[in-house]
């Protein structure tokens, strides 16, 4: 396991998992720090949301590890050196970073990292949590949701600092979640990131590990699930873990007997596809713009995707560069990626059906 290999200080890439909503990024996540925590390393969580800034999410979990890390006889005096040099990092930062807000144990050790420079100041700040980490014989674990979110020199900042304690062999590693752009965005923001990090991809399950994750659980209740009605789940969630959950919710609720068959399925999923509306789809179609609306309809008319954006364009009857702005906007609002140069998919499965259920006529070509 990578984070007990950095432990041991031995060479250790970082992991940063992509893969598309609703394929359980979250849930790995999570259990991988649960993992960590059980094993005595120092786990941070965090989630990076639109319109926050990397060092106001990442300071105040870093001050719990370090607090917890100043509890060891060992590591107290490093503990509490990174404990001041948060101190500075946040003083110094708080002009440019205004939405930092993170309570100061210590005050500020001069000239430790309170340059107000965000790339050299969280290398500092995350060296002397590692050198307190190290002292303690453990390890410090950042682990990261929602990445795509974090701006770009601020990802650069956050990549660099990593591989300067790779290179001095601290035990600091970032496991990390995001949309598949997470990639070309860790590329663009560090050249030599690709040699830093892993990308595992996640993606939808298998058909063999669909049917055993709705069989499974039913049959430990009881409930017997028949291979007609299992064929129909893994055609109509098509693998996604998100899905799988909600048709077996609604295929359980369905039967009438502790025996889910086909029917049940079918019957089911008028009300799963409803409840998927009215929550998992709806909650992402809430935060777009009209002019937003009309171009995922446009890449909806064309089906599931990837689209040449071309093609889009001629759906709407507009020029590639007149819709470049609303684009990139979708792209930075996760609802979007470009998995070619030119090419343009959608992040959230089966969300070119629920744009034509929501938006069913034609008005948008307006």
């Amino acid at each position: 396991m990578a984070i007990e290999r950095m432990r041991r200080g031995l060479p250790t890439k970082s992991i940063l998992m992509v893969g598309l909503r609703g394929v359980g990024k979250t849930v790995l996540l999570d259990r991988m720090m649960g993992d960590a925590e059980g094993a005595g390393i120092q786990a941070l969580r965090v989630e990076a949301p639109e319109n926050r800034s990397l060092p106001s999410i990442l300071a105040p979990q870093l001050r719990l590890s370090l607090l917890r890390l100043s509890m060891n006889e060992q590591a107290r005096d490093l503990a509490q050196r990174a404990l001041r040099a948060l101190a500075g990092f946040a003083r110094s930062l708080k002009v440019k970073h205004a939405d930092i807000e993170v309570g100061i144990d210590f005050e500020p050790e001069p000239g430790l990292a309170d340059n107000g420079d965000l790339e050299n100041d969280l290398h500092a700040l995350l060296e002397a949590a590692g050198a307190a980490a190290q002292k303690a014989g453990t390890a410090l674990v950042i682990f990261a949701d929602e990445l795509q979110y974090v701006k770009e020199d601020e990802l650069a900042a956050l990549i660099t600092a990593l591989h300067r304690g790779a290179q001095r062999r601290l035990p600091v590693i970032l496991v990390g979640a995001g949309l598949p752009q997470l990639r070309g965005r860790t590329g663009r923001a560090k050249s030599y990131a690709e040699r830093l990090f892993d990308f595992p991809e996640i993606g939808p399950l298998s058909p063999e590990a669909t049917k055993l994750a709705i069989a499974k659980p039913a049959g430990d209740q009881g409930v017997e699930v028949t291979p007609e009605a299992l064929d129909l789940l893994v055609q109509v969630t098509r693998g996604y873990p998100y899905f799988v959950q909600e048709w077996g919710k609604h295929s359980w609720d369905a039967a009438a007997k502790a025996r889910i068959s086909r029917a049940d399925v079918e019957r089911a999923s008028v009300t799963a596809v409803a409840a998927l509306d009215e929550s998992f789809f709806r909650v992402r179609f809430d935060r777009l713009t009209p002019a937003e609306k009309r171009y995922l309809r446009a890449m909806a008319e064309l089906g599931p995707g990837p689209h040449r954006s071309g093609d889009i364009a001629e759906q709407l009857g507009r020029g590639v560069t007149t819709l470049a702005p609303t684009r990139n906007q979708l792209i930075t609002k996760g609802m979007i990626w470009s998995p070619n140069h030119g090419d343009t998919a959608f992040t959230v499965p089966m969300f070119d059906e629920f744009m034509r259920r929501i938006m069913p006529e034609d008005d948008w070509r307006k």
